[in-house]
């Protein structure tokens, strides 16, 4: 009889186990369904091709200047900008992939060069500085216009 309980415990616990690593193959599935999707989309186009450039001209200036010359550091905040918004896409579902257009693209790239913008600024003046103010208002602008075709 114990022996009988030990058996049905091992073959749930197996049942269990196949089921999870079958969900997590259905789930990595769509992921790359998605991501698929999401790489072969015109906004990621823009932002791809828009990082590819920032790395060359990274790549350029290192050759004669350090990590802390100020034209690199700018570049690895915006490849880092880059990067996050690029995660942003990939969560956008399959079923709404027609939201990823050229429009959004530009939208996302003019949104991180007034990120870059406010950077510079925050790094010579205070947050209260009336350029520091208008340079945030502009990003708001631009972020309210991608949640507005995101969601």
């Amino acid at each position: 009889m114990i022996i009988r309980v030990f058996l049905l415990i091992i073959c749930a616990a197996t049942f269990c186990n196949a089921q999870k690593a079958a969900d997590s193959a259905a789930k990595n599935n769509l992921a790359k369904q998605a991501s698929a999707t999401v790489r072969s989309s015109p906004a990621y186009a823009e932002v791809l091709l828009r990082r590819t450039e920032l790395e060359a001209d990274l790549e350029d200036l290192l050759v004669a200047y350090t990590l802390e010359f100020p034209k690199v550091k700018e570049i690895q905040f915006q490849l880092g900008l880059i990067k996050t918004e690029m995660e942003r896409l990939f969560a956008v579902k399959n079923a709404e992939s027609q939201k990823l257009t050229p429009a959004l693209g530009k939208l996302i790239i003019r949104k991180i060069e007034l990120q870059t913008v406010l950077w510079n600024l925050q790094n010579q003046y205070k947050e209260d500085h009336p350029e520091v103010k208008k340079a945030q208002r502009k990003v708001l602008v631009f972020e309210s216009a991608i949640k507005d075709v995101l969601f």
